[in-house]
């Protein structure tokens, strides 16, 4: 369902609003959403039509928003892509799944994509619909799905997931229902026709043109598990720009936003193009290497990233300096597991900032 969110900004507009969404709803048997809870729903549209044609944005509000207001441990946003159902945006107990895929037939949200219905688990250890297994790496115990619709074409899933059993009710079932019209009506408005612009805006970063965090969690999740296979190595790189507040406050945001594009420029101008390379959020950049020789040629590409990207930059009359820190972490040495990967090269970035803040 998509809401009109004309003249927001007068204090009478959320009453007004809230009467539109109770008029539009589907009169059944379903409980309807309390007035208070409409009102919530509101604010996350406004938030949403700010965030324009960032899809990828859109995705990660909504799925901590829709968390909050059916008080589940976790919310995800899976795309159907080929066979698979892949974890978009996440939140609560999912946030370490982003770029999980499961195979659709067998899963709860590949039966939704199937149907166009809302479903509903209140026991995943006695339903056959869901993946099981998933279920209990991520401690999943009762969920409820409803479909994201793009042009009367299903092309994916949002999903409420807690570790209770029978934790959702018939109210929480109507907020997932308008959450996922919201989601709708930021789909059609970012891609209007073509399906591939759809996913490009859901799995890049709208800025910088990279790829956007959930697609380098699911690149990353690829390149482990085919390493696994050839037993190969996988470089992961985390960098953070310094001094990008200082450009804001003196030169204001429109050059903040020019010093992350020309970082971003840079970062994978040097890159190979089998590399993934993503702003992971706000000044933070990630770089996954497949298939690197050794340790040693992880870090001469550190080194040489953080050269390029030290050169001067030019922002209309000005000359801005430009400089990251940079972290890394090579699988298997430093590990195998996703978590462990990321959490080594925060530290070693986090160790070279320390270190020149420190020199």
């Amino acid at each position: 369902m998509e809401l009109s969110v004309a003249g927001r900004g007068r204090s009478e507009e959320p009453d007004r609003l809230v009467d539109e969404i109770m008029m539009a709803a589907p009169r059944n048997d379903v409980a309807q959403p309390r007035p208070e809870t409409l009102v919530e729903i509101i604010r996350v549209q406004t938030e949403i039509a700010r965030l324009g044609l960032d899809l990828g944005g859109v995705m990660n509000v909504v799925a901590e928003r829709v968390q909050a207001l059916t008080r589940a441990t976790a919310a995800v946003i899976e795309l159907a892509e080929n066979e698979d159902m892949v974890y978009r945006a996440a939140s609560g107990l999912a946030d370490a799944q982003l770029g999980l895929r499961l195979k659709r037939d067998g899963s709860l949200s590949g039966l939704c994509v199937k149907t166009g219905q809302v479903l509903r688990c209140d026991d995943t250890e006695a339903d056959a619909r869901v993946d099981r297994e998933a279920c209990r790496r991520v401690g999943v115990r009762s969920m409820l799905v409803a479909p994201l619709a793009h042009h009367e074409t299903t092309v994916g899933a949002l999903k409420v997931a807690s570790s209770d059993v029978a934790a959702f009710n018939d109210e929480d079932m109507k907020v997932l229902e308008l959450m996922s019209g919201l989601i709708a009506a930021a789909m059609y408005h970012a891609a209007r026709h073509d399906p591939d612009e759809l996913y490009h805006r859901a799995t890049h970063d709208p800025l910088t043109g990279l790829a956007n965090r959930a697609l380098f969690y699911d690149r990353l999740r690829q390149c482990l598990a085919l390493s696994a296979r050839r037993t190969s190595q996988v470089g992961i790189l985390n960098l953070d720009m310094d001094g990008l507040k200082a450009i804001n406050d003196q030169f204001g945001h429109r050059a903040g936003d020019a010093a992350i594009r020309e970082t971003a420029d840079r970062i994978a101008r040097i890159s190979r193009r089998s590399d993934t390379v993503a702003r992971l959020g706000g000044d933070e950049f990630g770089v996954v290497m497949s298939e690197v020789q050794d340790r040693e040629n992880v870090a001469r590409h550190s080194d040489r990233l953080a050269e390029v990207i030290g050169q001067p930059f030019r922002f209309e009359n000005n000359v801005l300096p430009l400089r990251a820190s940079i972290g890394f972490a090579v699988s298997p040495e430093d590990g195998t597991e996703i978590n462990t990967l990321v959490d080594q090269a925060d530290q070693s970035m986090y160790h070279m900032k320390r270190a020149r803040r420190a020199g």
